[in-house]
């Protein structure tokens, strides 16, 4: 396959946008991705690529006749439509579902294997459900992906972003007795003492903790409550949902531990779902050559994403995506198509 001259910045902003607006206009909600991963093997096969099909809607591809030892990794799923499919492009921004996270970023690693970059790609599904449903971890675990350094590209606009936090996702329960509304005295209300707890953790304030020589903020928070039976009666149970985000250095375990002190045992904690947290890796030579050669911004990644199972399987990783932060999982989510060429180039140059 000989090597296509490189593009004017016009026609790869033309080629990049396109491409993205192809793969909006290709529904992947969480768990319906085996179109898109069809289509993006198909291309990539078309243009004269390796495809390995690994199962399980994840496709490996790259365009050099030996398989290259840096990664680009990208999750094929989007959350749930909001009325913008399909997509359309217009002014500079390619707009729709999962234009920022994480089609832009898609388009942009397969443009680079058909234009013969020396990167592998990894195409997989459901990064956006709990990390129970990760289709990455037991990929990693039953065929091996040889990389010797890994680029995440989730949404960072256009900085690189070391490390993330780690996730739990716990159900918070809260017992009273029930009784009727007018005679409160004669009952136990589960939800004023859900108020109680909730509000002592609403005051616990952020923890920040460095790695790396970065900053990362240990957070908790509330993100939905349940209880009641009817207008007149006192209720007997209250739940909440808590979802706390843990800095690297922290073990699941440390983590679970540290949110049950927070909820200061008030109620019944049960961990629904804990996502450890990955080592920030800006000490590996490749890291350092990626942000030289877009002189990147290097940011913590105050969220979770796959570099953490990367790290878990022993992979060092970076995030380092065209896609804006603000813009992902929005209704009216778009991306700039000069966050797009700009991002191409970075890792063109970080390749040559």
């Amino acid at each position: 396959m000989p090597v296509a001259p490189a593009p004017s910045e016009t026609e790869l902003a033309r080629r990049l946008a396109a491409r993205t607006l192809e793969l909006v206009d290709i529904p992947s909600q969480s768990r319906s991705e085996a179109a898109l991963a069809a289509h993006v093997a198909t291309v990539l096969s078309d243009g004269g690529a390796h495809v390995e099909d690994l199962g399980d809607s994840c496709v490996l591809a790259y365009a050099r006749e030996t398989k290259p030892r840096v990664l680009l990794a990208g999750h094929l799923d989007t959350v749930p439509a909001q009325d913008n499919l399909p997509g359309r492009i217009e002014g500079e921004h390619v707009h729709g579902l999962g234009a920022s996270d994480m089609k832009g970023a898609l388009a942009v690693m397969l443009e680079l294997v058909l234009a013969r970059a020396p990167f592998a790609a990894l195409f997989f599904p459901r990064e956006e459900l709990p990390s129970s449903e990760s289709a990455l971890t037991p990929l990693l675990e039953r065929s091996p992906v040889e990389a010797d350094f890994v680029v995440v590209m989730e949404p960072t606009d256009g900085e690189l972003h070391a490390g993330c936090l780690g996730n739990i996702n716990a159900t918070w329960t809260f017992h009273g007795r029930s009784g009727h509304s007018a005679r409160p005295w004669q009952a136990d209300n589960a939800i004023h003492r859900a108020a109680i707890g909730i509000a002592q953790l609403a005051s616990a304030p952020s923890l920040p903790v460095s790695s790396g020589g970065l900053t990362f903020h240990e957070v908790a928070s509330v993100t939905r409550v349940d209880g009641g039976i009817a207008m007149n009666v006192i209720p007997d149970s209250c739940t909440a949902h808590v979802n706390f985000r843990y800095g690297p250095g922290r073990t699941p375990r440390e983590a679970e531990k540290r949110l049950e002190a927070m909820t200061g045992g008030l109620g019944e904690l049960v961990v629904d779902g804990n996502s450890g947290s990955a080592p920030v890796a800006l000490d590996h030579p490749l890291a350092r050559k990626l942000i030289q050669a877009g002189e990147l911004i290097v940011a913590p990644k105050q969220a979770w994403t796959p570099v953490a199972e990367f790290a878990a399987a022993g992979y060092p990783a970076v995030n380092f995506g065209p896609g804006a932060t603000s813009q992902a999982h929005r209704r009216d989510e778009s991306v700039e198509i000069a966050a797009l060429v700009r991002a191409y180039g970075v890792l063109e140059a970080f390749g040559s």
